[in-house]
């Protein structure tokens, strides 16, 4: 006689489910009625999260398999076996863990369907980032709130609702503790801030970018005011993303340089220069900083008031200013950068808009002049070696400076 082997129950389970969707593997659901569909959509909605929940109970339980298949953990061997995404299976671990540890509430209504894999990681999230010193009747009032919610909301409203649960179940203490998660939210932000830029080679550069919400939100509100969303043009084809993009330069073209900070000596102004006959036939390639662009954009930005096209061959601003006065003037600044494109240091990169104008002869003090043929740009590092009397400069016949010290 043959004994058939007693399988676990969660076995028999799954085994009962793989069964069924072979028996309707084959079915077309265009036949069935549209109350039918209703009814099989909620349903399987429901029975997908109480698989989800079952499926997060066992991995809650299965370090000994980890354990016998070497494995760093149970997400990391459950993603190498069921071919699933790691980042994804270390989620689900970290909520699995949490529901069996601490949120028994979230797990009963995960399990019987009430709540769904999606409900229940915001709640989990909402309720983890709660204070480690409440009473202990604030968590189960929240975790309470937030599942009876997730009977008529969504994650989103959930996530929402999440961030003030505190005021929903203890008003007596929600300011305060919102102001402290408030403050460490912000402290976190401006700690994990940043921006990076990286060529392509093709007239692209990649930004990658970080900041806080709330910047995002404030950068999102200006360039929605340039890609309306609210105006349904049908012509308009561009992805959504390509309109933020578009939306993104023309919002740096409309930037009034004279609200930003001094910058290099003057208010911060992007110089585009190129040759007046090239200028007007529209052919022939104009310079920002050492970087090529073409005759027809630079008559483009020529009309933003951010962009100052200095035209060469042009008399629009006297630059040789002679004894007149101490100091280089805005427009000299704003020449020398075109001519210097960066500190004039052999092998110094520092764009000119980081450096300081030097006048290169004579000082003020020694009867010096103040003319755009005598100033050099020079960084603030360099500027401070041609002041020193310990270092000797020297002009190379490529226009830039060479320091030595002196022996």
């Amino acid at each position: 006689m043959t004994i058939t082997p007693h399988l676990h129950p969660v076995v028999e389970c799954v085994r009962a489910i793989g069964s069924g969707l072979d028996d309707v593997a084959g079915v077309d659901p265009i036949y069935m009625t549209t109350p039918e569909k209703r009814e099989a959509l909620a349903a399987m909605v429901e029975a997908a999260a109480r698989l989800d929940e079952l499926r997060l109970r066992v991995m809650a339980g299965a370090d000994d398999l980890a354990l016998d298949a070497a494995a760093r953990d149970i997400a990391a061997l459950h993603a190498h076996e069921s071919r699933l995404d790691g980042a994804a299976t270390r989620r689900d671990l970290r909520l699995a863990q949490s529901l069996d540890a601490r949120w028994r509430g979230v797990a009963a209504a995960f399990r019987t369907g009430a709540v769904n894999r999606d409900q229940a990681e915001v709640i989990v999230h909402a309720l983890d980032r709660l204070p480690d010193d409440l009473d202990p009747e604030v968590y189960r009032h929240a975790e309470q709130r937030l599942v009876d919610e997730a009977r008529t909301w969504g994650p989103r409203q959930l996530r929402i609702m999440g961030r003030r649960i505190l005021h929903l179940v203890a008003p007596d203490v929600a300011d305060d503790e919102e102001r402290k998660a408030l403050e460490r939210e912000e402290q976190n932000a401006l700690r994990r801030t940043f921006l990076t830029t990286r060529r392509n080679g093709d007239g692209t550069t990649d930004l990658k970018v970080r900041v806080s919400d709330a910047a995002a939100h404030r950068l999102l509100t200006y360039l929605q005011a340039f890609t309306s969303p609210r105006q349904h043009d049908t012509t308009d084809r561009r992805p959504y993303d390509q309109k933020l993009g578009q939306a993104f330069m023309a919002f740096l073209e409309c930037a009034d340089p004279a609200r930003l900070p001094i910058h290099g000596g003057s208010a911060t102004t992007i110089i585009v220069s190129m040759p007046l006959e090239e200028l007007r036939d529209g052919v022939g390639v104009g310079l920002v900083g050492d970087e090529p662009i073409s005759a027809g954009e630079v008559r483009r930005l020529a009309c933003q008031a951010s962009i100052v096209p200095l035209v060469l061959g042009g008399d629009s601003e006297i630059l040789d200013l002679g004894r007149h006065r101490r100091l280089f003037s805005p427009a000299q600044r704003k020449a020398m950068a075109v001519r210097d494109v960066h500190c004039r240091a052999e092998g110094c990169t520092i764009p000119a808009a980081w450096c300081e104008a030097h006048h290169d002869a004579d000082p003020w003090s020694r009867g010096g002049k103040t003319d755009l043929d005598d100033g050099v740009l020079f960084c603030t590092w360099h500027h401070h070696r041609a002041h020193d009397d310990r270092y000797d400069a020297r002009r190379l016949p490529d226009g830039s400076v060479r320091f030595a010290r002196r022996t």
